[in-house]
Parts: C-alpha cells; structure tokens; sequence
C-alpha cells in the first residue's frame, strides 16, 4: 500500500511525489484524497485550485472546493468529498502537466514563504475556510476572469500549507480585492441586463 504524502514534505516535493504516484491515465479526486495526511487541508485545497486552472472545468471545480472549504470553516478535522465527486475521475497527464508547469515557482516561492508569524490555530482555519468558499463561489459566475480567484486560493491554500502568518494576511487582503472585483462586475451586469431594475421595481 503507497504511504501518504508526508506533511513535513516540500510542498513542491510533495506534489512531484503525488504525481509519480498517480495512476497512469486517470486519478479521481477520491484518490487524491486518500494519499493525503490528516492535515490535508491545505493541501486539497491547493491540488483542487490547480485543477482549477485546466481549461472547461473551473465551475465544477468551483463546486467541489467549496466542500472542503465548508467543512474546514466549520472545524471538521479531515476533508470528505460525497461519493459522486470522490468517483469523479481526472486525466493524470493534464494534472501532471499544471503540476510540473508551477513546481518551480512553489520552489521559488518556498524560498520566501516559510513558518512566521503563526495565528491562533482555529481562527486561521475559519477565516481561511470563509474566504475559500465566497472564492469557490465566484468560480460559478461565467466571467473570464476566473483565474484570478483560482489564484488567489491557490496563493492562500499554500501559505496556510506553510504556516506563513504574514502571506496568509496578504492572501486575505487578495481574496477581499478578488471577491470585490467580481461584486462590481456582478453589479455591472446586472445593471446592464435591467435586472435590479426589475428585482427591485425601479425604473
């Protein structure tokens, strides 16, 4: 039976690892979470906002982050998926690919995101759950700029993986202006389309 990636690991080594370890043509995100460590988390989180970044699937990716995030605002210990999402499979190759395209920033990165400036360990798990799910949320919108909260989950999910206090502060400061930038382009296209005009009976 193959051990489970090791949380002490680099995330970037961890990930490389979980690659080697995949199954040859297709994963599921059951599998996924099988080789994960009980502090699993952040590191879902991040190879689901990776996922993310495949082209044609970040609304239903959207979704399925949007569980985990849930349940880690609400202080589960351990990340579960409804079977119907944990059966759901994945081409290894795509997920190889996005993950051996960012390796070398998340080294590049870890060079500069390291254990500092730890927060209170249960209010860093639900503001970091909060902010995730609007983000998740926001996935569903048919906007092309969707990238920019994939990202900004993907910057919170690895500094909370490396227990870096200070770029959880900025990840959170992203995920405001991320989630602020979708309200206004909400806004924008409602207003266009007359919507609140006629939710509201104005004229």
């Amino acid at each position: 039976m193959m051990q489970p990636v090791k949380w002490s690991t680099p995330t970037s080594v961890a990930l490389v690892q979980l690659v080697e370890r995949a199954p040859a043509d297709q994963l599921t995100l059951g599998w996924l979470i099988d080789h994960l460590e009980k502090r699993s988390y952040g590191f879902l989180l991040l190879i689901l906002s990776l996922l993310g970044l495949v082209p044609g699937i970040s609304s239903i990716i959207g979704f399925v982050i949007a569980i985990p995030a849930a349940e880690l605002m609400l202080g589960r210990e351990t990340p579960s998926l409804p079977q119907f999402l944990a059966r759901r499979s994945l081409s290894t190759p795509k997920f190889a690919a996005s993950i051996h395209r960012l390796v070398p920033v998340f080294r590049a990165m870890e060079m500069i995101v390291r254990p500092r400036f730890h927060l209170p360990f249960r209010v860093t798990n639900e503001i970091v759950g909060l902010l995730v799910f609007l983000l998740a949320i926001t996935l569903f919108a048919p906007f092309p700029f969707n990238i920019i909260p994939t990202l900004v989950i993907m910057l919170i999910s690895f500094s909370y993986l490396q227990e870096d206090g200070v770029f959880l502060c900025i990840s959170f400061l992203a995920a405001i202006l991320s989630l602020s930038f979708t309200h206004a382009l909400l806004r924008e296209a409602f207003r266009a389309t007359g919507f609140l005009h006629h939710l509201w009976g104005q004229s």
